[in-house]
């Protein structure tokens, strides 16, 4: 405790940490000290000035809390404590002063613009500025830029804080935006007038206190009073970023991130945020059966039937779970399936992830570990495309010095790495290797699931686990599938993978597993959300919730089991999954014994009790397998386009330009061809 300092801030006396800028001092004594340009994730800019507070014997002018620290502060003339006043004449006249200026050419747009009702210069204008003018003359325009089909600009509004400038270049690693010009003639702009390129670029819209940069596709639609908001988790990648879904009557609005800082910080990636109409699109909203080799409309009785039919005359039924099931469903459908003498299986991509070995298919790693990593290998994996909320934390750790290695395909990771090659040669020559340094360390293996997927994919992941074993570092595997720890966890799984799986198979059970190709002759269910590849192949449609639409359960990359909490309701006859399985138990003659989630719920956690633990990452034990003989093959990554990854994404209109818009940035010729 010896080394806190103790401060006065508006008479009540407490002691703070030295390093800590006033603004913080302020925080932690339960002050709000209004900001703009202030952000605790971005670096310092100091440029706004809204935070002034006096300093009593210091300087005869209000100080930028944001910009000094505690132990600038000098104590009084007999060693008292330094005073800070937050509320004193001073500051209200600074505030407001500073307010007016920033109101001079602001332009009266709150009627029509998108960030009325959740604008922080109109709140902070109601609490700390005055209500008059004393500006006569024409107010100032600046021309819009264009970012791309994401971010809408009206810079007129802008009031150069500058975060956006520091999310692109501290957070998302590009370089592309930056302010020119100085007084009057100052303005944010993007250099040479590119639009954005990268996929965490809807974060600067959040950080935006005006209404400057704004959601495109969301511009116009609602008003945020207008909203129902639900706290939830997101499945567009295996991150389980924490999310907040607004939604007007039936539909969902938009995808905003919430604070969660063993996960996603404050950030989410762009299709996190802007698949929202891939919900709305080529929805399964009645059942369907195939009849003469086309899919008619059905009733639940006649699909029901239908699949009753099947499931008993059924020598070998397969159940496989795809990449966006709740642990529920997974479950339900494990039950179901191995009740009737099947199996199910949830590794439909062939990833060689060992059943029962929790080390091996999750880790020992938190995502929190990888912020004071000094030494990062990934194996296999771009986490720019895996999972762009992760690949920001790995800069963060790179940026506060440590060394990243990759073995794998040399690709922008927005940060330096030491590329050690593309195939097993180079994972191989990591392997017996002195580590003395590392040793020393805290240090993260990440594995990624396209080093998986191969062949010798369990000799990958042997050689990987040996790694992280020798130099004694934490040990991750990046999944790119939101479903898959949770069924991993509740035995999804079949001796011999997917292809032992499907040999015989007979009724083919398809969870949402629309990223495969499943050949002729098995009778197959189809039971998801969306009209996607899984739809088209199927004999019976039985259309499911997406996760927006049910309560779920879902395992993130990291293990730690989270809620998705129902925003709205299915669209149509859609029922939610866990009631499809449990309305053709019975109708198979084999119930499953629960009549509802709470009890489904409580069976699932007598068999798997580490799921209780909701928010808790479980300590695994370490359990490496025996290490096999890797092949000569290179290292190719699980995603190949990031924005089309899953059917809500291919359903999206937006998710398909983007995906135009990469392809075209990546072929275009250069100046030289």
């Amino acid at each position: 405790m010896s080394d806190l300092r103790k401060i006065i801030i508006d008479g009540e006396e407490l002691e703070v940490d030295p390093a800590m800028t006033l603004i913080q001092a302020c925080e932690e004594a339960g002050i709000e000290i209004p900001r703009f340009c202030y952000h605790e994730r971005l670096s310092i800019a100091g440029n706004c000035r809204m935070c002034l507070v006096e300093v009593v014997g210091g300087p005869p002018k209000p100080a930028a809390s944001c910009a000094m620290q505690v132990r600038d502060l000098r104590p009084g003339p007999e060693g008292q404590p330094p005073v800070i006043k937050t509320n004193s004449p001073m500051v209200k006249k600074a505030r407001e002063g500073v307010m007016e200026f920033l109101l001079i050419n602001h332009p009266l747009d709150c009627p029509i613009c998108d960030q009325g009702g959740e604008c922080d210069l109109q709140d902070q204008a109601m609490a700390y500025g005055v209500d008059f003018s004393r500006y006569r003359e024409p107010k100032r325009a600046v021309t819009d830029l264009d970012l791309g089909p994401l971010v809408e600009t009206h810079m007129t509004r802008c009031i150069s804080c500058t975060r956006c400038v520091r999310f692109t270049t501290e957070v998302a690693g590009i370089t592309q935006m930056g302010q020119t010009g100085r007084g009057e003639d100052a303005e944010i702009t993007s250099y040479l007038n590119q639009t954005l390129d990268s996929n965490l670029q809807g974060n600067i819209i959040d950080l935006c206190p005006v209404g400057a940069l704004v959601s495109k596709p969301y511009a116009f639609t609602a008003r945020p009073w207008e909203l129902t908001k639900t706290e939830s988790i997101d499945v567009m990648d295996a991150l389980g970023s924490s999310i907040r879904v607004d939604t007007k009557g039936r539909e969902v609005m938009r995808f905003l991130p919430r604070n969660h800082d063993g996960v996603n910080e404050e950030w989410i990636s762009d299709k996190t945020r802007f698949v929202w109409d891939g919900l709305r699109r080529q929805r399964l909203d009645r059942p369907y059966i195939r009849v003469d080799g086309k899919l008619k409309p059905a009733t639940w009785p006649e699909a029901l039937s239908k699949v009753t039919e099947a499931m008993k005359g059924a020598k070998k039924p397969v159940g496989l779970v795809g990449d966006l099931a709740p642990v529920e469903a997974a479950f339900s459908l494990k039950t179901l399936i191995e009740g009737q003498g099947g199996s199910v299986e949830c590794r439909t991509d062939g990833a060689k992830l060992p059943a029962g070995n929790r080390s091996g298919y999750v880790g020992t790693a938190t995502i929190d570990d990888i912020d004071n990593a000094k030494f990062i290998q990934l194996i296999g994996t771009n986490p720019r495309e895996e999972a762009p909320v992760l690949n920001a934390r790995i800069r963060k750790a790179w940026a506060a010095g440590a060394n990243v290695g990759l073995v794998g395909e040399a690709v922008d990771l927005t940060y330096d790495y030491a590329h050690v090659g593309n195939d097993r040669a180079a994972l191989n020559s990591l392997l017996g290797k002195s580590y003395n340094k590392v040793l020393d360390a805290p240090s993260v293996v990440i594995v990624g699931q396209g080093a998986l997927q191969e062949a010798d994919g369990a000799a990958v992941l042997a050689a990987a686990m040996k790694l992280a074993a020798d130099t004694k570092s934490k040990f991750m595997v990046l999944h790119t599938a939101a479903s898959r720890v949770g069924a991993m966890d509740v035995g999804a799984v079949t001796d011999g993978g997917m292809d032992a799986a499907m040999e015989g198979a007979d009724v083919v059970w398809n969870l949402g597993a629309d990223e495969i190709e499943i050949g002729d002759g098995p009778f197959v269910i189809y039971q998801g959300s969306h009209g996607d590849r899984g739809a088209h192949r199927a004999d019976v449609i039985l259309p499911a919730a997406a996760y927006t639409e049910e309560n779920g359960l879902f395992v993130n990359t990291e293990g730690r089991p989270q809620l998705a909490l129902r925003a709205c309701f299915p669209p149509g006859e859609a029922k939610e999954n866990w009631a499809i399985f449990r309305a053709l138990s019975a109708e198979i003659g084999a119930k499953l014994p629960w009549d509802s989630m709470a009890q489904l719920r409580r069976a699932l956690i007598e068999a798997v009790p580490h799921l209780a633990g909701i928010d808790t990452v479980a300590e695994n034990d370490w359990s490496a397998p025996e290490t096999g003989s890797l092949g000569d093959a290179s290292f190719r990554y699980a995603v190949r386009d990031f924005w089309l990854t899953n059917p809500i994404a291919r359903s999206s209109v937006l998710m398909a330009e983007l995906s135009a818009n990469a392809k075209a940035r990546r072929d275009a010729p250069l100046a030289a061809e």
